[in-house]
């Protein structure tokens, strides 16, 4: 099944959200009811104001089946490197399993590559062993321990 990668726009937010609280640990932290949260109007208008983030989404059929938020970091480490962080990444249940996250994660490397970083890094949380093994198979390797501090 063929797929469309494209920045997300406003009208795209309830299915991103949808998307984001549709597993295990989304249920418990995301409210995908309508009309959606202002906190998630307010960050969408954030993100889209900065030239350094991006929300995309993977469009078939019309539908959102995916999606993704990359952030582009600038760094004096590594001869002043650019960094792509690929974060949020969500697929809809129906496409599990389909290809579309492996054609989404190439596209998000490609528009890293495109932006000049020099690596692309994410995160995922311990309690996805899938995605671990996922992210594995496209060549990212947990060199890293990742620590996070709830406020």
């Amino acid at each position: 099944m063929t797929a469309a990668f494209r920045r997300a726009t406003a009208a795209d937010l309830p299915a991103i959200v949808a998307l984001l609280a549709d597993d295990g640990l989304g249920r418990g932290r995301e409210d995908a009811r309508l009309p959606l949260a202002p906190a998630y109007l307010d960050a969408f208008a954030a993100i889209e104001a900065d030239p350094n983030q991006m929300v995309a989404v993977a469009e078939q059929d019309g539908i959102v089946a995916g999606t993704l938020q990359l952030t582009f970091i600038p760094g004096l480490s590594r001869l002043g490197a650019w960094r792509g962080q690929i974060e949020a990444v969500r697929v809809a249940a129906g496409a599990r399993g389909t290809g579309l996250g492996q054609r989404m994660i190439a596209w998000a490397i490609e528009e890293c590559r495109a932006r000049g970083c020099a690596l692309v890094q994410l995160t995922s949380d311990k309690a996805r062993g899938d995605a671990h093994r996922f992210y594995a198979r496209l060549g990212f390797r947990a060199t890293h321990e990742g620590f996070k501090l709830t406020l």
